[in-house]
C-alpha cells in the first residue's frame, strides 16, 4: 500500500471512530488538548495569567490558574490538590513540599525575584519615609494599621516582619499588623484606604493606580526575594515541561518584566 493510500486508510478510520462514539472532529480535538494546572502565588496573578494566554495562544495546551499565598498552596498540594506546577514566593515554602518528596525531582529553579515597597493610599497626604534604622512607622499609622501578609506563613508578611526586625522597627508595631491572607489582599487594604501604609513587592505596585510608593526597603534588610517554580511529584507531562520552559522565552520573560518583576538571568 502507497503512502498516499495509506493516509486515505488512516483518514477512513479517524472517522469511523468519531462516527461511532458519536462525537465531532472538533470536540474529539479537544479531549486531546493537553491540559496543566497551576498553583501560582498570588502575587503573579496578572503575568501568570498573561502567561497562560501565551501557552494558549501558541497552541501548547490550556493552562488551567489557581492563586493564593505560597503557603496556603503548599498546603493544598499536601493535601493532594490536583496541581501539576507549583511557583511559589519564596523558597521556603518550595523546599516544605520538596522534604516531603512532593516535588518532581530535577525541575525546581528560581526565576524571579523582585522588590519590597511601602505603599500608601494614592490619596495620601504622605509621600516619602526614609525607612533607616529605627524609624518609627508608629506616628505614620496613627490609630491605623499597617497591611501585609501574615507574617507567620505568608511569604511577603515573612519578609516583612525580617525588613523590619532587621531595621528596629517591629517592637514598635508587631501590635498593628493587618495580617492579610495574601499580598493582593493586603494590596486590597491600602487601596481602599482601611490601610494607611502596606507591604508588598514592586510588582503589585505595578498593577495599581490606586496606591504610591512611600519607601523602599534596602536589599540587605531582608533575605533575596526569590520566586522559584517546579512540577509536582508524579506530574511530569509533556505539558508540564512544556510550560516550564516557556518560563524561560523571551516572550514571557517581557511578560514579567511588564509587570515589575526582575527576570533571572
Amino acid at each position: 500500500m502507497g503512502y498516499k493510500n495509506k493516509m486515505i486508510f488512516l483518514i477512513i478510520i479517524w472517522c469511523l471512530l468519531i462516527w461511532l462514539v458519536g462525537i465531532s472532529p472538533v470536540s474529539f480535538a479537544a479531549q486531546c488538548e493537553q491540559k496543566v494546572t497551576v498553583f501560582a502565588a498570588a502575587s503573579t496573578t496578572n503575568a501568570m495569567t498573561d502567561v497562560g494566554d501565551l501557552f494558549e495562544n501558541h497552541k501548547m495546551g490550556k493552562a488551567i490558574l489557581s492563586f493564593a499565598s505560597a503557603s496556603t498552596l503548599a498546603k493544598q498540594i499536601e493535601q493532594g490538590a490536583p496541581a501539576d506546577i507549583f511557583v511559589s514566593a519564596n523558597s521556603e515554602w518550595m523546599d516544605y513540599l520538596e522534604s516531603r518528596k512532593l516535588l518532581e525531582p530535577g525541575t525546581r529553579f528560581d526565576f524571579l525575584k523582585n522588590i519590597l515597597m511601602l505603599i500608601a493610599p494614592v490619596t495620601s497626604p504622605i509621600d516619602h519615609i526614609d525607612l533607616v534604622k529605627g524609624q518609627d512607622l508608629g506616628k505614620y499609622l496613627g490609630d491605623g494599621l499597617l497591611s501585609t501578609g501574615d507574617p507567620d506563613h505568608v511569604p511577603i508578611g515573612k519578609y516583612a516582619k525580617e525588613a523590619l526586625i532587621n531595621l528596629s522597627m517591629w517592637q514598635g508595631i508587631e501590635n498593628k499588623i493587618a495580617r492579610a491572607k495574601d499580598v493582593r489582599a493586603g494590596l486590597a487594604l491600602v487601596e481602599r484606604g482601611e490601610a494607611p501604609l502596606g507591604i508588598v513587592y514592586a510588582s503589585d505596585v505595578k498593577i495599581s493606580d490606586k496606591v504610591k510608593v512611600v519607601g523602599v526597603f534596602p536589599e540587605e534588610s531582608h533575605k533575596p526575594i526569590t520566586f522559584s517554580v517546579a512540577i509536582i511529584a508524579g506530574k511530569k507531562s509533556a505539558a508540564a515541561l512544556e510550560f516550564l520552559e516557556m518560563l524561560k522565552t523571551p516572550e514571557a520573560k517581557n511578560i514579567f518584566t511588564k509587570y515589575g518583576f526582575i527576570v533571572n538571568k
